[in-house]
């Protein structure tokens, strides 16, 4: 088969690799949808993920496609199944799995590959975290449920309740979904990008208010004069920038939670206010991956139409084209998905 093989930064190959084996668990899966993602860019520029990838490596996380295998043990799907895979599946023995934070298994299992015309689905993935997908859901679609899980978690962890005022920082596809399903729930959003095409779509996704964010403009003005001088109820960092992260807790309100969604370069560090957390009783948190509750809620999500691969995906490319396709969204920073499709 052909695949995208990762050698290191940059490095990239559309290569003839062997058909995977599957063990007596596993399932091999046909990729009908892979969909580009922001983590897969950095993986791109920096070369390997200290968690996900190690090169060389097969490439790629999100997907959806056919079962065309199926191991002995396998009891759960069957020849011609369309599915959803997630990329990872927790041990649910460990200390973190035991008290419900399965994000932080100590023995998480990773998957990569989507970048092929076929993936094995390991296990314990199958057993915990592989799900057919519904008769109307399209493979785009479904191939969301990945990074829609993780946005999932990160509104959960910020206990956003129907008439909150919600700002998000970063209007990239997962800035964008934290629009919509803040927007959904029932809550005000003020949407933070760089360029008008992305405050566009994030009116769209329900934004009903936007902040440019151009060096000029002073952003925790702008929000406390469209929050009657509070600040916001929630702060969803969703950029992965150390400056970033610093200006979210100069936005949200006395009393509020500010969630440090985006991911930064490692080694990073900024400087808070102590004496603002303290005495306005900030709540900062991070949310990390996902978990298989919610995968499943992000599939129920998208099967009910709240997140739609319209709403995201930009562009379908072949596989032979997935180098050009990375090089153009790294040098295009929060740029849509675009579907490759082997």
């Amino acid at each position: 088969m052909m695949a995208a093989v990762l050698y290191g930064r940059e490095h990239l190959r559309i290569e003839p690799v062997a058909v995977p084996e599957i063990d007596e668990g596993d399932i091999l899966v046909r990729v009908r949808a892979a969909l580009t993602c922001g983590t897969d860019v950095k993986v791109f520029r920096r070369g390997y993920h200290a968690r996900m990838i190690v090169p060389p490596a097969l490439f790629g996380h999100e997907l959806a496609g056919d079962v065309v295998r199926v191991g002995s043990r396998v009891q759960k799907f069957r020849l011609g199944q369309r599915v959803v895979a997630a990329n990872s599946a927790p041990c649910g023995e460990c200390y973190y799995c035991r008290r419900g934070r399965e994000n932080l298994c100590e023995d998480l299992l990773f998957n990569n590959g989507a970048y092929a015309e076929y993936i094995r689905i390991p296990a314990r993935i199958v057993e915990k975290n592989t799900y057919q997908i519904p008769e109307h859901v399209t493979y785009q679609d479904a191939a969301l449920v990945e990074p829609l899980a993780c946005v999932l978690r990160g509104v959960e962890e910020t206990g956003l309740e129907p008439g909150d005022t919600v700002v998000v920082i970063g209007l990239g596809p997962i800035g964008l979904m934290f629009v919509r399903l803040a927007h959904v729930a029932g809550a005000r959003v003020i949407a933070i990008g760089r360029r008008k095409t992305q405050i566009d779509r994030a009116a769209r996704m329900g934004a009903s208010e936007s902040l440019i964010s151009d060096g000029r403009t002073d952003l925790a003005k702008s929000v406390r004069d469209l929050t009657d001088g509070r600040g916001a109820d929630i702060v969803i960092e969703a950029v992965g920038l150390p400056e970033a992260w610093e200006t979210a807790v100069k936005l949200v309100r006395r009393g509020g939670t500010v969630n440090f969604f985006g991911g930064c370069p490692a080694g990073s560090q900024i400087a808070l206010d102590t004496s603002l957390l303290h005495y306005s009783e900030i709540t900062c948190k991070a949310s990390f991956h996902h978990t298989p509750a919610h995968i499943r809620r992000a599939l129920e999500v998208v099967s009910r139409g709240d997140i739609t691969a319209r709403d995201f995906v930009n562009g379908v490319e072949p596989l032979a084209n997935l180098l050009e396709v990375m090089r153009h969204l790294m040098s295009h920073n929060g740029h849509m998905k675009t579907a490759i499709v082997p």
